[in-house]
């Protein structure tokens, strides 16, 4: 008969460490010792709030600026993120040259390159992000205002976070940028790799469930609902996929609706094309079609078969 270990038996209590240090020590894909320099997740989420707080000032963290005031509110931010993401981004880069087994000559170098790219773009990161606001409440009757928007719709959680990442992204910056969208996918339920290439004017309704892959285009004006997939055809290759175009390219003022998947690197959705809920594509779209699939049949239990009024013309049916 097995005996449950007493909370007072030093030994019970060694052994446990033992066996705990026994499986760091013989799986080193899941450990971090004896390695160095690592991101801190806590620290990474830090700086996309501060972030977001200069980016849209008044709105998260301090209130009520005025406008002798935001200049040294702007200085106070400013420094703070530099002073943390610069720490941050020189621990990732040593971490990954650690990993790859080269010296590290110039990390600081490349981490400073890397923080006075971002904060420059701060201006025109602003300019993009007002029209991802604008498109917001031009694309959606239940937005009272900006307001309402900046405060408390997901998709512009989820596409600021996105924008901030991606310019660290093109900049080579290892892990910080997969750190920051994957925070802003765990609060919005929207996944947004932050290497896919995104255009202004961009709106996600709703959000929850939206998967936008690593080489996805999305053009000017594209409005996207819960649901969507923009993803790989097939990942059988694994990392021998690793830098190849795997998903689609959606053209200016495409709408994909609900429940879509649009899949593949050579997919290419034509301007102003409309893909219905859940249309499965792996072929290109022309400009201007409206591709849905089939009605499904409806059966009724106790009642009779209803005809609906109300149909929607295809340009073309899958």
């Amino acid at each position: 008969m097995n005996q449950t270990p007493s909370r007072n038996n030093p030994k019970d209590f060694q052994d446990l460490v033992e066996a705990i240090v026994a499986s760091d020590l013989a799986e080193p894909r899941t450990r971090h010792i004896d390695a160095g320099y690592l991101p801190n997740r806590d620290t990474v989420i830090e700086i996309v709030k501060l972030l977001r707080e200069l980016l849209f000032p008044g709105y998260f963290g301090r209130q009520h600026l005025t406008s002798s005031t935001l200049e040294f509110h702007v200085e106070e931010l400013l420094r703070a993120i530099d002073t943390r993401l610069f720490e941050q981004a020189r621990n990732a880069i040593r971490h990954q040259a650690n990993r790859r087994g080269v010296p590290c000559l110039d990390c600081d170098q490349e981490a400073e390159r890397i923080v006075r790219h971002l904060l420059g773009a701060i201006p025109r990161l602003r300019a993009v992000l007002a029209t991802d606001v604008q498109a917001t409440f031009d694309g959606d009757p239940a937005a009272a205002d900006y307001d309402e928007i900046i405060f408390s719709y997901p998709g512009i959680l989820a596409i600021s976070t996105y924008r901030i990442a991606h310019e660290l992204s093109i900049n080579k910056l290892p892990l910080i940028p997969r750190i920051m969208t994957e925070y802003a996918h765990n609060i919005t339920g929207i996944d947004i790799h932050p290497g896919a290439s995104i255009d202004e004017y961009f709106f996600i309704d709703h959000g929850t469930g939206v998967v936008i892959g690593e080489t996805t285009v999305i053009g000017k004006g594209a409005k996207i609902y819960q649901g969507v997939t923009l993803g790989a055809l097939s990942t059988r290759g694994g990392q021998s996929l690793r830098g190849a175009k795997r998903h689609p390219t959606l053209m200016d003022e495409v709408t994909v609706y609900s429940g879509a998947s649009i899949l593949g690197g050579d997919t290419v959705i034509g301007e102003g094309a409309v893909i219905a809920s859940n249309v499965f594509l792996t072929q290109s779209v022309p400009a201007r079609t409206r591709v849905s699939g089939k009605n499904p049949e409806l059966q009724y239990k106790n009642h009779a078969p209803v005809e609906f009024l109300q149909a929607f013309p295809a340009d073309w049916v899958i």
